[in-house]
């Protein structure tokens, strides 16, 4: 099996090397660079299979770099923050990173998440199956929601006819949602479905990442169940 290609862009020199040589010691396949400008260039040139940002970066910032990244792939990205409670967290999954890592971190925590990370991404449709009948009449895996298509089969979505483009995360997200219309779904299952987390995690990366699927899919079709999660409006 090949190696997964990791891009690592961190600044403090002693975190990037000691960081570098705990991920290749697990079999990962480490380009490690010194700030923003360069991990672009390097996520053009190489294309690895995930990338870890720094959110503090000299040049451009771990944000920003996940913004242009974003613009060109839909890469599985987790951004390094030094406060948990930072505003930059939320402008990190804002910008279309999938997670994030609070640091001083433990190796084996990071190396955890970012093989979570994976995991979804390489079965973006692990949860089609439970929902490929559901939802209003149509073809076998396509669930039909007023204007709003999703294709479990096919990974699609469109929205009154047009495609819409959605990160392999978003459709996690989407999926879990259209499989059970109507139901209401916790802060907690919901990181437990899709970002695979057997611990507890944020529920901030829950309340970004659906309100980034509101914007694609329709600001009403997600409907907040105060107290107890979100659901899918049937």
């Amino acid at each position: 099996m090949a190696e997964t290609r990791v891009l690592f862009v961190e600044d403090d020199d002693v975190i990037r090397e000691a960081t570098q040589l705990a991920l290749e010691r697990d079999g990962f396949a480490v380009t490690a660079m010194p700030d923003g400008l360069s991990g672009l260039e390097s996520f053009r040139a190489r294309q690895p299979d995930i990338a870890l940002l720094d959110v503090m970066l000299p040049g451009m910032d771990g944000v920003s770099l996940c913004r242009r990244i974003r613009d060109e792939s839909t890469v599985p990205v987790i951004m390094l923050s030094a406060r948990a409670d930072s505003i930059d967290v939320v402008l990190g999954l804002e910008a279309g990173a999938d997670d994030y890592v609070t640091k001083p971190f433990d190796g084996a925590v990071l190396v955890a998440r970012i093989r979570a990370v994976l995991r979804r991404f390489g079965h973006a449709g692990g949860a089609a199956g439970d929902g490929g009948d559901r939802g209003g009449p149509g073809e076998r895996g396509l669930l039909l929601f007023g204007d709003l298509e999703v294709d479990t089969e096919g990974m699609e979505v469109r929205k009154g006819g047009a495609p819409v483009a959605l990160t392999p995360t978003e459709m996690r997200l989407l999926l879990e949602f259209s499989s059970a219309p109507g139901t209401v779904l916790s802060r907690d299952k919901l990181l437990e479905r899709v970002w695979d987390y057997g611990w507890g995690g944020d529920t901030r990366v829950v309340d970004v990442h659906v309100q980034r699927l509101r914007t694609k899919i329709g600001q009403d079709r997600i409907e907040t169940v105060r107290g107890f999660g979100y659901k899918l409006r049937a």
